[in-house]
């Protein structure tokens, strides 16, 4: 695979949230020509249910380019309309799985970034469940696209700590920035004709990363107390960990979004919420998870010493 200055990239970019907009931005910066940008349908969205267009549009009009948003990638007016943007290279970031129509159109093919060390945590979360599952490293991966979902041949990947304190938002944030360089390096490789290609390794246990849904965000209070503190900071800020609060008869939903841990003998029950002065706290199994900031039925996100101002908890209060 070679070009040559005559016949320089022109990509098609594909992408729809905050995490591709980065990429888009390097792309654009580092020089290399963009002939149009594929993103998701207008949604309504929020209380008002008003249409909201997706941040790489946003962004992609901000800078006058060609968007297309198909609601059917299969359809036979979007692939004349993708056909005539004539790209020699589609890049993908945060899309959607693409029918081989798409992805093969392409001289240099379609090539994705993944925030994972591939073929570790394949699909649609992977930052959320390498924290949840404790992972103290992780990374982000550029590979060509193939029939199935994150198994095709790899071209770069570069390793990203997970600090203890890590939130599924702050660990985004890093490989966002992680992401964008290295979606930029592997253009000037595709460029140079200096690619390669790596097939994945699927000799080894292989950790999936499936889509979060409501089931899996509920806090388990009996499992270990670093199990809790991980699930809850895997899923901060979104779509965050939800218990049940039980209060003088009444059954709320309550998220939380950031804890910590402290080990201690008690001899509560599990899951009994402890209310002291400046503090709130979950019982556990090996001692206590402190709950620094949470929000309830209704209420915005809050810190701690907020909730403590204005909620009457009575003596039997647990979560569960």
């Amino acid at each position: 695979m070679s070009t040559s200055k005559n016949n320089s990239l022109r990509i098609v970019f594909m992408g729809t949230p905050d995490f591709a907009v980065e990429t888009l931005k390097s792309i654009l910066e580092a020089n290399f020509k963009v002939v149009g940008v594929i993103t998701a349908p207008d949604r309504p969205a929020g209380r008002g249910r008003k249409v909201q267009e997706s941040a790489v549009k946003q962004f992609a009009v901000k800078h006058h380019l060609k968007v297309l948003q198909p609601t059917n990638l299969k359809e036979e007016v979007f692939l004349e309309e993708l056909k005539n943007l004539d790209a020699n290279l589609q890049v993908v970031v945060a899309f959607r799985m693409l029918p081989k129509a798409v992805w093969q159109m392409p001289e240099y093919g379609t090539f994705n970034l993944h925030a994972s060390l591939l073929p570790q945590y394949r699909g649609a979360a992977p930052i959320n469940w390498a924290i949840i599952n404790g992972e103290t490293e992780t990374g982000v991966t550029t590979f060509f696209i193939d029939e199935k979902i994150d198994t095709g041949s790899i071209v770069l990947q570069k390793t990203e700590k997970i600090l203890p304190d890590d939130s599924a938002g702050t660990l985004h944030d890093r490989l966002m920035e992680l992401g964008a360089e290295l979606v930029v390096e592997t253009c000037k490789q595709i460029e140079a004709g200096t690619v390669t290609r790596h097939t994945q390794d699927e000799s080894m246990e292989l950790k999936p990363a499936p889509k979060i849904h409501k089931d899996t965000c509920r806090i388990d209070w009996n499992a270990s107390m670093e199990d809790i503190y991980n699930h809850i900071r895997g899923l901060s800020p979104y779509p965050g960990a939800w218990t049940q609060l039980v209060n003088d008869g009444k059954i709320d939903q309550m998220k939380i979004f950031r804890t910590e841990m402290e080990k201690a003998a008690h001899n509560y029950n599990v899951g009994k919420l402890v209310v002291e002065k400046k503090s709130l706290k979950v019982a556990v199994k090996e001692g206590f998870i402190s709950l620094l900031e949470l929000q309830l039925p209704g209420k915005r996100r809050m810190q701690v010493n907020e909730v403590l101002n204005g909620l009457n908890l009575e003596e039997e209060v647990h979560l569960r």
